[in-house]
């Protein structure tokens, strides 16, 4: 049913456009009779090509793990409370995107800042070609501001990391070994209840295994306080090492076939995908070269463009 449903908007895709495109010709054609106007055919022109480029961009995405659900881990780097705040702004920012698109989306682990912001946030996306736009956001992320945390009211840079992996379903399968995990509980905080408080029901799982990509030992450690319930959290962690491990095979893959950079870039100045400096009211993506003056739609989750220049000029 998954693969008819898949076939069937390719079809409804194609149609859609087969469709726009006549019309189109239509409208040329009642133009030059001086039936309808010229701003008629470019409105049917715009409809047409906004159609085909969606298409375009959704036949970029045909890799296995692009219709999976997406993993965001954002951890806040260089630059104190700045940097915190920062990671919070991202973090609101996917939140206002996942809106847009309809998908769910969970938080599994928050670590709030010492003074403000976040320290590290994990989400879960649920939905259709989630991981397929999401993929495009993996990387540092470079904020230029006048600080309000600084008294002397300085210009101030901060980092933040956004890494992003394929939430596993029950079509893929990973193997985990049992004899390497491991498993610590404690109290989670924040809201939820009184039971939460005083019950360990937040879990922290270890995973000891040899890294496929750097064959080297390795540990994942992931946190897990989304659910009251201990049970619930250590389902949900065991989902999240899947995902981990998945898209270390999938990164395996991509190394054997040179398609991506080895090696991953620290949290500091050198090493960003894209910056987003709101003095001179500039958004820009260092990989594409797109930028937009609308800082405030983007940091409201306004990307769409930014995921449609990276897919259409890097996916295979």
């Amino acid at each position: 049913m998954r693969k008819i449903k898949e076939l069937k908007n390719w079809v409804e895709g194609y149609s859609s456009i087969k469709t726009a495109v006549e019309e189109l010709q239509l409208a040329y054609d009642f133009y030059r009779d001086e039936v309808v106007t010229e701003e008629e055919v470019d409105q049917t022109y715009n409809h047409a090509l906004e159609l085909i480029e969606t298409l375009e961009m959704k036949n970029m995405l045909s890799k296995e793990e692009d219709k999976l659900g997406a993993v965001i881990k954002i951890v806040a780097g260089a630059g104190g409370t700045e940097a915190q705040d920062w990671a919070d702004m991202l973090f609101r920012m996917y939140q206002r995107w996942a809106e847009r698109q309809g998908y769910k989306v969970e938080i599994t682990n928050i670590q709030d800042g010492d003074e403000a912001g976040i320290k590290t946030v994990t989400m879960q996306f649920d939905g259709e070609m989630a991981y397929g736009y999401l993929k495009s956001e993996n990387g540092v992320h470079r904020l230029v501001r006048v600080s309000p945390f600084n008294a002397q009211g300085k210009r101030m840079t901060s980092f933040t990391s956004v890494y992003v992996v394929p939430l596993v379903d029950d079509t893929i399968e990973i193997e985990i070994n049992p004899g390497m995990l491991s498993w610590d509980t404690f109290r989670s905080s924040g809201a939820g209840g009184q039971n939460v408080n005083k019950v360990e029901t937040g879990v922290r799982l270890h995973y000891k295994f040899v890294n496929p990509v750097t064959n080297q030992p390795d540990e994942i450690v992931i946190e897990n306080t989304e659910s009251r319930s201990q049970f619930g959290n250590k389902d949900n962690a065991i989902r999240l090492l899947k995902s981990q491990l998945y898209e270390l095979e999938l990164e395996k893959r991509r190394a054997a076939s040179a398609a991506v950079e080895a090696g991953k870039k620290k949290i500091e100045w050198g090493s960003q995908i894209r910056s987003y400096v709101f003095d001179d009211r500039r958004v820009k993506d260092h990989r594409t070269n797109y930028q937009t003056s609308n800082v405030n739609a983007v940091m409201d989750g306004d990307i769409d463009a930014f995921i449609k220049a990276y897919l259409m000029e890097f996916a295979e």
